[in-house]
């Protein structure tokens, strides 16, 4: 990491920047008292009912600052093939000066916040730090829930711990080059933007927008982009993976962590309450999970964030209880609905929405309006220590060692309920054919696949395939007694009347629960072509509405649908050229072989 130190870089970027005043933030109580009263001023957050919603806001973006743009993300490797078919590359120098030249005059009228924050407990030895500059308010409130802001980072830095440098502008200057004073807007932001990364330089610089991990530079930024660039070099893995302790009825815990792509239930697994007696499920965290090899030669895992940063449509209290439970005061809402009595509401909080509300767009609304109340990307951003379920250890500078790692896809077709793999090889290849499809598929033909390799399609800072060799040397750096078991499950396989075959949500506990057995070695697996499968026999399935002929089809093997997959599995692959591991090369002439 860079040895500049944060004095000189908070100099020069104000130098070029040129912000009315500079200040150093501490993540106070205090500094929040005096950002939300100055957001709520100048209408950017509307304060929610504090009877309803204590020490709550929704903030409204501009329409067109909504979301994550991954084709204005860019990885900026001296090299082009360091960055890898999957990734946006561009020059470094060509971004630097690019960059520079947006950055001029940026933050003129506005103030200058300098972020220290730390990614994992502040004295864990997996802890990375980091210091975001920002002319967004919004920004330093979002930082603080999701990260550790604190003084005591400036301290560690200045001791000589390395650190991120992660520069934020929204890109809107409120005095123009000649002095003129521009009107303030609600949600500042710039039609052009750019999140640029210098995995060489560990240096991130995001200009344009206000959003989510766009601007929270902490989150996918340096958690995974940055973060998977400097695990490939100090032997670690920056994973896109919630983590969770499983306990048994006996007392046994199990610590599992899970990668799923967007909309395959992740959250609702972080949160899970079992529907088995004496099961329990405790949330680390949702979303990332830093790895590394620890003194006893075993996985070892932290979440590098301190909360969540939740997607609402569909999050309610069928869905996901424990969220709506955690959301309950302390919470800064974006692009949600506002209710006539001043709390939030979107798709999916309740069964039926209310008469009236005031959209998220600031426009009146009704169950007859033809768009949605709350945009399909609005979020909630809360602290973990909010979280009913929230594991003792999820502030723990050790971690928690990981038993098993899950992966997962919104398979209609083909992927059985639980598979498991026949070693970290293929366990690996598994991970790296991680798909959702994107349109139905009909009568076994397989369907439209949008591939996401261990869920960080948009998230790794450097060549995929690399990535991928990275995984294989990890953990064959292991004994094998060792490594974690690796498994795949997919809780959205349908039957030909286009229904779920399994109920999914707490139900999936009964997956869990044999997966621990697994992992206990107290129940065996049967092979198949495509890796173990539990005997039905062996699955917990009383008191479950899931007939005989569903659970056949959640676990059958389509030979011709699959060889079709293996087609498009080495179409992909070819992408890489001679940077595929030949590992994988090899995982996928074997799954040819089981088929044929």
């Amino acid at each position: 990491m860079t040895k500049l130190t944060v004095e000189n870089w908070v100099a020069e970027t104000a130098k070029l920047t040129m912000p009315d005043e500079i200040v150093w933030c501490d993540g106070s109580q205090r500094e929040w008292t005096e950002l939300t009263e100055l957001l709520v001023e100048n209408g950017t957050l509307i304060r929610l009912n504090p009877d309803l919603r204590p020490n709550s806001f929704l903030a409204r973006t501009d329409k067109a600052d909504v979301a994550r743009v991954e084709d204005r993300t860019f990885i900026c490797s001296a090299h082009e093939e360091d960055a890898g078919p999957t990734n946006n590359w561009r020059d470094p120098l060509w971004m630097k000066n690019l960059l520079r030249s947006l950055f001029k005059g940026s933050m003129r009228g506005r103030t200058m916040y300098v972020v220290p924050f730390s990614m994992g407990p502040i004295d864990s030895p997996q802890a990375r730090f980091g210091i975001e500059i920002t002319d967004s308010p919004y920004v330093v409130l979002s930082m603080k829930l999701m990260t550790r802001v604190s003084s005591e980072v400036l301290t560690k830095i200045k001791s000589g711990d390395d650190w991120v440098p992660a520069l934020h502008s929204v890109g809107a200057p409120l005095i123009d080059e000649v002095g003129v004073r521009t009107p303030e807007t609600t949600w500042p932001c710039n039609v052009e933007k750019y999140i640029a990364h210098f995995p060489e330089t560990n240096e991130i610089w995001s200009f344009g927008s206000g959003y989510g991990g766009n601007a929270l530079l902490g989150k996918k930024c340096m958690s995974l982009r940055i973060g998977s660039a400097l695990g490939r070099r100090e032997g670690w893995l920056a994973e896109h993976m919630l983590l969770v302790r499983l306990t048994s009825p006996a007392g046994k815990d199990f610590h599992i962590a899970a990668a799923f792509p967007s909309a395959c239930g992740k959250t609702n697994l972080a949160m899970l309450r079992p529907t088995l007696p004496g099961w329990k499920v405790s949330t680390i965290g949702d979303d990332i999970a830093w790895i590394a090899p620890d003194t006893n030669g075993k996985l070892r895992a932290i979440n590098p964030e301190a909360g969540f940063f939740g997607v609402a449509p569909g999050t309610g209290i069928k869905t996901n209880p424990v969220a709506i439970e955690t959301i309950r005061a302390n919470t800064l809402f974006t692009n949600v609905a506002l209710t006539d009595e001043g709390d939030v509401w979107w798709e999916g909080l309740t069964n039926e929405a209310p008469e009236h509300l005031i959209d998220w767009t600031g426009a009146d609304w009704t169950p007859k309006s033809d768009t949605p109340a709350a945009h399909p990307n609005s979020r909630f951003t809360v602290s973990l220590e909010q979280c009913p379920t929230i594991d003792a250890a999820w502030n723990s500078p050790e971690g928690v060692e990981i038993d098993a790692i899950l992966f997962g896809g919104r398979r209609a077709t083909n992927v059985p309920l639980v598979v498991e793999a026949r070693d970290w090889e293929h366990g690996v290849f598994m991970g790296a054919t991680i798909s959702s499809e994107q349109t139905a598929a009909a009568e076994g033909v397989v369907g439209t696949l949008r591939r996401d390799p261990f869920a960080m399609l948009p998230f790794c800072g450097y060549n995929m395939a690399d990535y991928w060799q990275h995984w294989l040397d990890v953990g064959l750096g292991l004994s094998a007694e060792n490594r974690p078991q690796v498994f795949q499950v997919n809780w959205f396989r349908k039957g030909q009347d286009g229904k779920f075959l399994w109920p999914g949500f707490g139900e999936n506990t009964r997956v869990l629960e044999w997966i621990s057995r697994r992992l206990d070695g107290s129940v065996a697996a049967s092979a198949s072509p495509i890796g173990n499968l539990p005997a039905l026999s062996d699955l917990n399935l009383e008191g479950l509405t899931v007939t005989t002929e569903d659970l056949d089809e959640i676990f059958r093997i389509d030979r011709s649908a699959w060889l079709q997959e293996t087609n498009m599995t080495e179409a992909y692959f070819n992408q890489f050229g001679e940077r595929l591991p030949a590992a994988m090369r090899g995982q996928l002439e074997i799954l040819k072989a089981n088929l044929a």
